[in-house]
């Protein structure tokens, strides 16, 4: 499975994103996902970006089969905080075949933030290249509880 794991630099920027997400500043789409560790069951949280797309909301994992990706696996729920404002959901992961698209919408809003972590792909990039890159790239559909 793929993964990269944070840099310090990454750390850093991650960091002072989910501070300000978490006052109720979102950088461009960004939220606070809270979810229930699988192994400690304590509540972990990490800053996302949450795509919008005809009418449903997505997250992708740019560095692949993550830590708050195994863990939305397992608790199959999570939550989503700007600020005060908190939105329980429940995570339906998208098939490989259906992520094309979506992965190439994310990498032309966020490209600038995240596309060091998609291994040479562009928001240009070839259809088939996109959807041969699809499993490593966990995407969830946010449906609202």
């Amino acid at each position: 499975m793929r993964y990269l794991a944070p840099k310090r630099g990454a750390n850093l920027f991650n960091g002072a994103a989910k501070w300000l997400t978490a006052r109720g500043i979102s950088l461009l789409g960004s939220r606070v996902l809270a979810v229930r560790g699988r192994k400690s069951g304590e509540v972990r949280t990490t800053v996302v970006n949450l795509l919008t797309h005809e009418g449903e909301r997505y997250l992708v994992a740019p560095r692949g089969h993550t830590q708050w990706v195994r863990n939305l696996r397992a608790a199959g729920e999570g939550e989503l905080r700007l600020g005060r404002r908190a939105e329980r959901f429940t995570p339906v992961e998208i098939a490989d075949a259906d992520k094309a698209p979506l992965i190439r919408l994310y990498l032309r809003k966020w490209a600038w933030e995240t596309g060091a972590f998609f291994d040479g792909l562009k928001a240009d990039s070839p259809e088939a290249d996109i959807a041969a890159a699809g499993p490593g790239f966990p995407v969830f559909r946010v449906v609202a509880d």
